[in-house]
Order: C-alpha cells, then structure tokens, then sequence
C-alpha cells in the first residue's frame, strides 16, 4: 500500500517542482525579508500546513468510506450524516473564530487536530466492533464531534499566516492555501481509497488519527503564533482593521463584520463556494460509482487529479491576483466564477459523456482556486490581523452551511438504488449549480475594485460603493 501510494504521488511531486520552478521566476515583491525569516516563515506554515491537509484527510474519508458501507448507508443517510455535520462546522464560527482570535492559532490547531483525532478514533472504533443500533444517528453525532474540532483549522491557519504575510504578498499565500487543501484532497480521496481496498475499512479513521497525532507533535514544537515569538521584529502587514477602540466582546464583534459590506460579500460568495465545491468533489465520485464508470480514469484517480487541480487553481488564482490586479481578489474570484457558470451549463449535456470527469476536474481548479483567494487571502485583507480569526469563522462558516445545504439537497433529490445506475436520472446534480454559479459571479463582480488602503481615502475617491478604507472598515 505505501509503495502504491507514494508511485501515486509522484506527479504531485513534480507539479509543485514545475510550479516553484516557475514562481522562482517570476519578479519579486520585494518587502525587505532577510532570508532568515523567510527560512523561519517556511517552516512555521509547513509543519502547520500539512496539519491542516491531514485534517481533510480526516474529513473527506466518510466520502471515500460510504460505498463500502453498503446499503448500510444510503445517499439519504450519507447527505444527513455529512449534512449535520456541515451545520454544526459553520455554525462553530461562533466559538472558534472569537476564541482563536484570543487564544491564537498555534493553540488552535493543536486543539482541531486533536479533538479531530478523537473523533475519528472513535469512528474506527465503531466500525470495528460492528454497527449496533442506527447507524446514521451514531455517524452524525461522532461525525458533527469531528466537524467541530475541525472548524479551528482554516481559522487557525490563516489567523498564524496574517501575522507573517504582508497583504502584497497574500495572493501567494491564497495559492499556498490552495495546495494544501488539495494535498488534504488527495489524502482522503486516492490514500483513502487505497486504504479501504486493502485494510479493513476501520482504518480509513484509524490512518487519519495517526497522522494527525503526528502533525500535532510536529506543530506544538515548530509552530509559532508570530515573528518576534521566533526571534524576528513584529511584520507590519498593511492590512485594514474592523475593529481598534475600546475591547469589546465576540457578538459585537461579530455584528461589525456582518455591517462591514466587503466581509459580508465574502461570506456570501464563499456561501455559493462551499455548495459548488462539495456539489462536485463528493457526488461525482458516488455518481462514478452508481453509474457503472468508477473504473474509468478520472474517477479512479480523483484525488490526485483534485490535487493537481487545486494546485493550478491556487497558484494561478492568487499569482494573478498578486501580479496582474495589484493584490485584488474580486477579479479573479469573478473570472473563476464565469468558468463555473459556463462548466455547469455544459455538464447538463454530458452526463452520459466520457469526458464529464475532465469537465469536473477543471471546474474543481476553478472553485478551489476561489476558496483560496476568499478564505485564504482576502479574509486577512479585510478582517485584520487583529480579527482575522472572527473573520475566517464567518466566512468559512458560510462556506460549510453552503456545503450543508448542497448535501441535504442532494441527498433528497438524487436517485437511489437501481435508478441511480442511469445517469439520465442525475440532472438535478449540476442543474442545480447553474443559480449558485450565477449569483457568486454577480457578487465577486462587486468586489472587483475592494482592496484594503492602511491610510485613508475620501469616500468621493472610491471607484465603487462597496470598497472600504482602513478607516472606513474601523468605523463600520
């Protein structure tokens, strides 16, 4: 199996070989780093990073496992279980984004990737000793346990990375975001599935608990909340403020970032992310293997082609944004959501098509490559350094309710049993992304001149209503 995997592996290798080849390249945006703290900065996200792509490991493996459940666990079962589960992370933002603000991120990964580990144990656990009583009640209670603790990591991450990117070069870091998660794609899905052929299925939990104990030693001892905590000068990081008065607590917090335009644009955009994402990571797989191609290429190396995807999609979403729109995501988010708009009008027509698969996988690059460029970059942009955390709850949050939506949805609408066999009886998987794609193009379209200004400008200097100051985000 481990030889199986890492053969797999090496074309992930080669593309982040060919891609740092590149970026090499490219001009630089030179902020004054010493190579020193370059070196130290690199090795506080990695460690950190890679917990992160662990995590997804640990999320995404109740996807790859839920065929080889059988008819314990149905499409219904399965949109409830994941369903729930994606209600409980984005409402978590609630506690997690205001608390990781305050306890900081280094805390709060070790947190998620402990008490992700246990969920997963648990879960193993369950499936070893058999499935006693209703096994979808007892999923999604250990399931939303596991979606909770895994709500810390995306907050975690950023709020560490805002202290240690300057906004000019948080596009590549948006990119950077993008890798990881698509590493956490491949993870779950092509280390996963191998794990499910050839271990007892338990250990498609199990697996992901070691790996995740693992990265929470590496992290606690290499990680560090902030330059001076590691030896350097603090980083000035160019980044606006919602919030620089008196203290005040989480829910007013909170209410400022839902009255702040941008942010709340954010939100709903990513709102439209998380329903596309997962509308075509999770069902084309089931889709694959319902209908009989499951075989074919695409769908039987679906997570190294998600990875390689959210690579390019990273990468090139947040080069561009950092190189050709002056660090603006709006832009880019709009372009990426056009493609959507055009892939899921397409793949209406090709559901009977050898080629869906490859439609599929570029639409993944698209909408990856958003997630990066919201979650990832813009939500430090505009949250702050100070509140990043609150901001990444919200924001990712929203994506996870967009996420529960899709998975309700479809598991309510598509076909079950033999009815599944026919990929006619599947339109209502991408003709419903047709709307969502819309409304998220109409939304980044109104981020477009949105960058956040450390000094203020007189509000009859905007080019748009919609774009904030740093003293017009602090007073919101």
């Amino acid at each position: 199996m481990f030889l199986e995997s890492l053969k797999q592996f090496m074309p992930v290798v080669l593309l982040l070989l060919a891609i740092w080849l590149v970026l090499s390249r490219l001009p630089k945006v030179e902020l004054g780093h010493t190579e020193a703290f370059k070196k130290r900065r690199f090795w506080n996200w990695l460690p950190l990073g890679l917990t992160y792509a662990f995590l997804y490991m640990g999320r995404y493996n109740l996807t790859v496992s839920k065929s080889a459940f059988g008819s314990l666990m149905s499409n219904a079962d399965f949109g409830t279980i994941f369903g729930v589960g994606t209600v409980v992370y984005g409402f978590s933002f609630v506690i997690n984004g205001p608390l990781t603000d305050k306890i900081g991120g280094r805390l709060a990964i070790l947190i998620a990737a402990l008490g992700a580990a246990l969920a997963n144990l648990m879960m193993g656990l369950v499936t070893f000793y058999g499935y006693t009583g209703n096994l979808k009640v007892t999923f999604s209670v250990l399931y939303a346990l596991n979606m909770f603790f895994q709500s810390f990591g995306a907050v975690s991450i950023v709020k560490v990375n805002s202290n240690w990117f300057h906004v000019r070069e948080r596009g590549t870091f948006g990119g950077i975001f993008g890798i990881l998660i698509s590493l956490g794609l491949y993870f779950a899905y092509d280390w996963g599935g191998i794990i499910v052929k050839s271990l007892p299925l338990q250990w498609v939990f199990f697996i992901p608990t070691l790996m995740l104990v693992g990265f929470f030693i590496l992290s606690f001892i290499l990680v560090k909340d902030t330059p001076v905590e590691a030896g350097f000068k603090e980083l000035e990081t160019g980044d606006a403020h919602i919030h620089n008065g008196k203290p005040i607590n989480a829910i007013q917090l909170a209410k400022l970032m839902f009255q702040n335009p941008i942010i709340l644009t954010i939100a709903l955009i990513e709102f439209c992310s998380g329903f596309l994402r997962n509308g075509i990571m999770h069902w084309y797989l089931i889709f694959s293997k319902q209908t009989g191609i499951a075989a074919g290429f695409v769908p039987k190396n679906w997570g190294l082609l998600l990875c390689c995807a959210g690579i390019l999609g990273g990468v090139v979403a947040g080069t561009i944004s950092d190189k050709v729109f002056q660090s603006r995501r709006g832009p880019v988010s709009a372009l990426l959501y056009a493609v959507m708009f055009t892939g899921g009008i397409l793949a209406t027509f090709m559901l009977h098509s050898e080629y869906l698969g490859w439609l599929m996988v570029f639409l993944s690059m698209a909408i990856i490559g958003v997630h990066g460029m919201l979650s990832g970059a813009a939500s430090m942009d505009f949250g702050g350094k100070r509140n990043v955390g609150t901001a990444v709850g919200i924001i990712d949050g929203m994506v996870y309710l967009g996420t529960a939506l899709e998975s309700l949805y479809y598991g309510a609408v598509l076909p079950n049993g033999p009815a599944a066999k026919d990929p006619a009886n599947w339109h209502a998987w991408p003709v419903a992304m047709i709307p969502v794609t819309l409304i998220g193009f109409f939304l980044a379209v109104r981020l477009w001149n949105a960058k956040p200004t450390p000094k203020a400008v007189k509000k009859h200097e905007l080019k748009v209503p919609v774009t904030l100051t740093a003293e017009e985000v602090t007073t919101s």
